[in-house]
């Protein structure tokens, strides 16, 4: 019997010990907090371990009109430090805004980025949607990066090495893309989807000569109260048009948008939808698309599936 409690009681102490020092460990855990589920995967590879990484939105949500909540103000408030796409990705900058509010430290990955030009002549915005380039994911990768490591020195020699190895899985993810896009006749590869979240996919890659290598949608970059939100009639003209000059087999929907208008368009013009891309934001947790790289190699396969 005493040998019984005894080993209970060492038992006891043991997992009190240890639970304890899990409880410690995770104290002292960076809490990072980012706008996007892409910006949150990024911070993941490069911190490992180090950090507990959150990101405000959820898998499906949309950043042009997603509205802040008390929970994430809260979420905030908790955090170390915040990293935010920039360029009016977050419509309103709403991530520089709770960061601001409660005082935190705010890193924006597409520093230093030349980002595109879309809309027409009269009304010109910057395209957010920069990490459809993996070359363009670099530059975030290497913001972050050197960001955390300023810091957080005691992690540099780390946040270097696992910022080194995912930049190589970033070149040899661009290599892949353009072998499988390869795949696609230069006269076939146009992708319409339903808003300009594509156009650094399109002119990296090669889609929409007719349309200087941008995207084709009927909705522009912002479906919120952003310049140029919506859909109108002209654009919606400009779209059915393309398409049907172009002969495309295929228009594709996104997982954050609402599929109505593009469904309509493809009963109209009489073609097919593709499948549904991941677009501002990755797949749930347990997706095919729950990391960068995965969204883009299920985007990839499914557009050159649907238009080879």
């Amino acid at each position: 019997m005493r040998r019984t409690v005894l080993l209970l009681l060492v038992c006891y102490i043991a997992f009190t010990v240890a639970g304890s020092a899990m409880a410690m460990a995770d104290k002292t855990r960076i809490k990072v907090v980012a706008s996007t589920t892409q910006i949150a995967d990024f911070a993941r590879q490069i911190m490992g371990d180090t950090a507990e990484v959150v990101s405000i939105l959820a898998p499906g949500a949309d950043p042009h009109t997603y509205q802040p909540t008390p929970d994430d103000v809260q979420i905030v408030l908790q955090a170390d430090i915040c990293i935010e796409n920039g360029i009016h990705l977050e419509g309103k900058s709403w991530m520089a805004t709770l960061a601001k509010d409660a005082e935190k430290p705010l890193i924006t990955a597409t520093t230093g980025l030349q980002p595109l030009e879309i809309g027409d002549d009269d009304q010109k915005v910057l395209d957010p949607h920069a990490w459809f380039s993996p070359k363009n994911v670099a530059l975030y990768v290497n913001n972050i990066t050197k960001a955390m490591a300023g810091y957080y020195p005691d992690y540099k020699a780390e946040y270097q090495a696992r910022s080194k190895l995912y930049l190589q899985q970033l070149r040899v993810l661009d290599a892949w893309i353009r072998e499988q896009v390869n795949r696609i006749p230069p006269q076939r590869r146009i992708l319409v989807t339903t808003h300009d979240a594509f156009n650094y996919f399109c002119r990296e890659y090669k889609f929409n000569a007719s349309n200087d290598f941008l995207s084709i949608a009927p909705v522009g970059w912002s479906t919120g109260a952003e310049v140029g939100a919506g859909i109108t009639p002209e654009r919606r003209k400009m779209v059915v048009k393309s398409i049907k000059e172009s002969g495309s087999p295929a228009i594709f929907v996104e997982t954050t948008i609402n599929p109505k208008q593009i469904r309509e368009i493809a009963q109209e013009t009489g073609v097919a939808i593709g499948g549904e891309l991941y677009s501002d934001s990755m797949g749930p947790k347990g997706s095919a698309g729950e990391t960068y790289i995965g969204m883009m190699r299920e985007n990839v396969l499914l557009i050159v599936n649907a238009l080879k």
